[in-house]
């Protein structure tokens, strides 16, 4: 795939002085930034005289809810942020229109806390929500309560979210809707005998997993009956742990898999539109952390077949917003179906540098009531796109926790140069806290071909400056 996960990137003050004199060199301003975000959304620029909604509250913290309140502000859309008490001094906050605190640090505490949600939507009169990723983001009782309240909730109706979040049902659906499934047992598996029968029917090497499992818990290869049968055990243990729910499937490994993506997009009168796919298959620990689009294995052929699958599961459901369908690919281009994400992808922005869609607008209006502007043969491939993710962890510690501390320093690389995107939550002063996702930032190069964007990647990199904590990155 021609991608290396390399080495920790700690960068020197002098990296920093010689940007910033580039920069003066250049005249470049905020205002030229923030003309230049605004043109590389050629598809659908924002209408002024469009309907919207006046208000809205994001349910989130950090880089997405930096991200949402950077699109209502262009469309001309008060926001308001909620927050814990650590966080009171977060970005995001400082960029909202409005402020609630939600409760001190833990998550249960504060940004789990639907009740207090629900409490700043009907204090602040916002009119809709939106969940941002994680969090809130998929709960289908937070989705109908806000109707219920009277708000909106900018994503996919509850149904959908219903439908598509238990692994085992959401199977079942993409079977129904043709889509094409992973050999397995369509089913829970009830013991570890009947997990060892049915792994054997199958044919081995078998994935064990929780129904509503994520974040690679709950997941175990097994490659004979004594495994499949002690994966089965140790998987349920870990299931009923970390998710409160140990129901457990079996399905075919897929050997040396890559793991590509179809985003979607849906409106609420019945138009769906696949808007090309995306590589994600450099993980680490079952988890995303460098990802292109559009991918380098895929040929137009097998795009419009994974586009239109992605299509007819989205129909299916009655979906109406922003999601993504998930294949695991096999090395002779035989796609299948693994789970539908009901919400706004972590790694969008490469989505939109090829497509020219804005897709937090396009969930904004959808979620308002309009008609998409666009149909399938409107939207084509302009150019190719990296998204590398920078955490502030220790990798002297395993990667285990987060780096905790103040970033003494932080200039963002290239941060108005083309080619070059920054999606982050924090600035030079923020605090790494242990409470949440050390995410700093996700750094986005774009280019007219794979190599100019791999090019601009190195470069982005080893022009970023972060001091305060331990800095790990995936270089390309």
């Amino acid at each position: 795939m021609g991608l290396q996960i390399l080495r920790v990137c700690m960068l020197s003050n002098r990296h920093g002085r010689l940007l910033q004199r580039r920069l003066a060199m250049r005249g470049i301003t905020t205002n030229a930034k923030a003309t230049q975000d605004r043109q590389m959304y050629f598809l659908d620029p924002i209408d002024p005289k469009e309907g919207k909604f006046d208000k809205i509250l994001i349910a989130n913290r950090g880089e997405i809810a930096c991200r949402i309140i950077k699109t209502a502000k262009a469309m001309g859309i008060k926001t308001v942020a909620v927050h814990s008490d650590v966080d009171s001094n977060a970005l995001h906050v400082r960029l909202a229109d409005e402020a609630v605190c939600v409760g001190p640090a833990p998550t249960k505490d504060s940004y789990l806390r639907m009740d207090r949600i629900l409490k700043a939507v009907k204090d602040t009169g916002a009119q809709a929500v939106h969940p941002g990723y994680g969090f809130l983001s998929e709960n289908t009782e937070f989705a109908a309560a806000l109707t219920d309240a009277g708000a909106t909730f900018i994503g996919p109706n509850s149904k959908a979210i219903k439908d598509m979040g238990d692994k085992i049902h959401s199977k079942q659906v993409a079977s129904h809707a043709k889509v094409n499934m992973i050999p397995g047992y369509d089913g829970e598996i009830k013991d570890e005998d009947m997990c060892a029968k049915i792994s054997a029917d199958i044919g081995y090497p078998v994935m064990i997993k929780a129904s509503a499992g994520g974040g690679g818990k709950g997941m175990r290869v097994a490659w004979n009956d004594k495994e499949a049968r002690e994966g089965f055990r140790l998987s349920k243990q870990e299931a009923a742990s970390s998710f409160g729910d140990d129901r457990m499937l079996v399905e075919k490994f897929i050997d040396n898999p890559r793991h590509i993506e179809m985003q979607v997009m849906c409106d609420k009168h019945g138009n769906a539109i696949w808007l090309n796919e995306r590589e994600c298959s450099i993980q680490r620990r079952n988890q995303k952390v460098i990802e292109e689009a559009p991918s380098s294995f895929v040929d137009p052929d097998m795009r419009r077949r994974m586009g239109e699958q992605a299509v007819q599961l989205a129909k299916a459901v009655g979906y109406d917003s922003a999601g993504t369908v998930e294949f695991l690919v096999d090395s002779k281009k035989n796609f299948y179906f693994l789970e539908m994400n009901t919400r706004l992808q972590v790694e969008h922005p490469i989505t939109e540098s090829i497509t020219g869609l804005d897709l937090v607008q396009q969930m904004l209006r959808v979620a308002y009531g309009h008609k998409l502007n666009f149909t399938q043969k409107d939207i084509g491939i302009h150019g190719w796109a990296f998204e590398c993710r920078v955490y502030a962890e220790d990798p002297y510690k395993g990667f285990g926790l987060p780096s905790v501390g103040r970033l003494l320093k932080y200039e963002e690389p290239h941060l108005h140069v083309e080619g070059v995107r920054c999606d982050s939550g924090i600035r030079e002063g923020s605090e790494i806290s242990i409470y949440y996702d050390p995410l700093i930032c996700k750094l986005v190069t774009f280019g007219k071909n794979r190599t100019i964007a791999l090019d601009r990647m190195r470069d982005a990199l080893d022009n970023y400056v972060i001091r305060g904590v331990s800095l790990y990155s995936h270089r390309v």
